[in-house]
């Protein structure tokens, strides 16, 4: 009996300090007199539902939306029982971004290559190392290493082209899955070196593993919420992220890619030739001096794996997604299509029929409708960043601690009727250069923006025009039955996917 009372007085007092814990992180903000805003669930924050029953764009728009009518230029929420930031206001947003990137230059994800080999991307990396091996790796995406790939896009182009055109009599075709097996083919060719023909083979291992990656899973979830709890005490604690089968996969596929490639000499224009080139000597062997690291030489094995790894994931489902949301845009507003069109053609005429990188980059009625598209769909709904000391907001006392997450909500941003009215009709007459200059800066923001933005944007908005371009001088793409009026998006995928096929008509021209 004695004991019986001992284990329940035990029990009382583990919960008891559980629930004392829990009730303490729900009024974490409104205890330090910072914004916030009421209604959280004990155990579920602000987010209840997020990655399960609704996706986070959904989510973290409602508490944008709740901070905004408060007029609060910022403020403080709850994932789960993780206190986080959420920015309002674009002067805080540049002052994060840009101003103060000193001190926010880590975007708070969790990087081990000791532990997990493929979180050591440059998306992932903190401090110092991330800056080194930025400046490393830039001269990979400049405007002329783009033109030295361009050829390599172009004939994966021509055979999504030919997809389509083969199957172009049927009823309808679904776009999406097309799309994904165009850029997994570009990607493949371009990082790898390697001909996925998944257009061909759609059982392919790369999309097959290249879709595992996005899906977020609910044990992936509650492993960050125990590492951002546990960090905070034990810095050092890391557990591992990345599903052991595509570790497995893609590190397995690069070692032999590479080994191949060294013992057999071969030479390629694409991104896994210059990641060798930094690998054994340190840098691009044409840049010069400045451009490296202070000293710094070459990339072990497992370095580069991770930094092919993360151009994978960042070229293959983005461009796909963007590619596929501007077709079904497209598809509803056909005079919108037909204009596209014939600029697109134009422009290639004026250009002796040759279509070449800058033809591709500069039509600008097709940079205007990318760029809605992007608005409308960013493929990140927040990007984050983590303040390495306490940091004072501007113009305020408030303090955000050291660590915390801080989220500027693309998503929220891009659907804000201040900035842009009817946030859901697709315009591409908002990015009128006239009309774009006139919004506040920060509104706007699909690669980020700062010493962080984006590496490979140029990249993923060449595939993509270069995709585009191909599709709409064979084809007029038209909506079926089964074409959606508004597009829901996948919960449990961390960027915007949508939660159901894109069937379109497609017509030869």
């Amino acid at each position: 009996m004695e004991l019986a009372t001992t284990i329940l007085s035990l029990l009382f007092v583990v919960a008891s300090g559980l629930y004392w814990f829990v009730r303490s992180r729900s009024n974490y903000w409104s205890s330090r007199g910072f914004p916030t805003i009421p209604g959280q669930k004990l155990l579920f924050g602000h987010v209840k539902g997020i990655n399960t029953e609704r996706h986070a764009s959904y989510v973290t728009s409602d508490i944008y939306r709740a901070l905004k009518k408060r007029g609060e230029a910022f403020g403080g929420f709850n994932m789960f029982i993780i206190p986080g930031v959420m920015l309002i206001e674009p002067d805080v947003i540049k002052a994060i971004l840009v101003k103060d990137f000193h001190i926010f230059h880590d975007r708070g994800v969790f990087s081990d290559p000791e532990v997990d080999p493929l979180s050591g991307t440059l998306f992932a990396m903190h401090g110092k190392p991330w800056k080194i091996l930025r400046q490393k790796l830039t001269p990979t995406f400049t405007s002329g290493k783009m033109k030295q790939m361009f050829g390599t896009i172009q004939e994966v182009a021509v055979r999504l082209g030919t997809y389509v055109d083969e199957h172009s009599h049927r009823e309808e075709l679904e776009m999406k899955d097309i799309l994904a097996r165009y850029t997994t083919d570009v990607i493949g060719t371009c990082a790898f070196g390697i001909e996925c023909n998944t257009l061909k083979n759609p059982d392919s291992e790369f999309l097959k593993y290249g879709n595992k990656v996005f899906e977020q899973k609910v044990s992936t979830l509650i492993k960050i919420i125990f590492m951002l709890l546990v960090r905070k005490y034990w810095p050092t604690f890391m557990l591992k992220i990345t599903d052991a089968e595509v570790e497995s996969f893609f590190l397995n596929l690069v070692r032999e890619t590479v080994e191949y490639r060294e013992s057999n000499n071969v030479k390629r224009n694409d991104f896994l030739n210059l990641l060798l080139q930094i690998k054994n000597t340190g840098k691009l062997w044409e840049e010069e001096e400045e451009h490296v690291g202070k000293g710094e030489v070459g990339m072990t094995q497992n370095e580069l794996a991770a930094q092919v790894f993360i151009f994978f994931l960042a070229g293959f489902e983005t461009s796909s997604t963007t590619m596929n949301f501007c077709l079904y845009e497209l598809a509803k507003n056909s005079e919108l299509q037909e204009r596209l069109r014939q600029e697109i053609n134009r422009a290639i005429e004026r250009n002796g029929g040759e279509l070449t990188y800058d033809v591709v980059m500069g039509v600008e009625y097709l940079n205007m409708v990318v760029d809605e598209t992007l608005r409308k769909y960013p493929p990140l709904e927040t990007i984050t960043r983590s303040p390495e000391q306490d940091y004072t907001v501007p113009g305020t006392k408030h303090i955000i601690p050291k660590g915390t997450m801080v989220q500027i909500p693309i998503y929220a941003l891009h659907h804000d009727p201040d900035y842009y009215p009817d946030p859901e009709r697709f315009d591409p007459e908002r990015f009128r250069p006239e009309v774009a200059n006139a919004r506040p800066p920060y509104v706007y923001l699909p690669f980020g923006e700062g010493p962080r933005v984006c590496i490979g944007l140029r990249f993923g908005m060449m595939q993509t025009k270069v995709g585009l371009i191909q599709l709409l001088r064979q084809f007029r793409f038209s909506p079926t039955e089964k074409t959606p009026d508004t597009i829901r998006f996948m919960p449990n995928v961390f960027i915007l996917s949508p939660d159901s096929g894109n069937y379109l008509h497609v017509e030869k021209i």
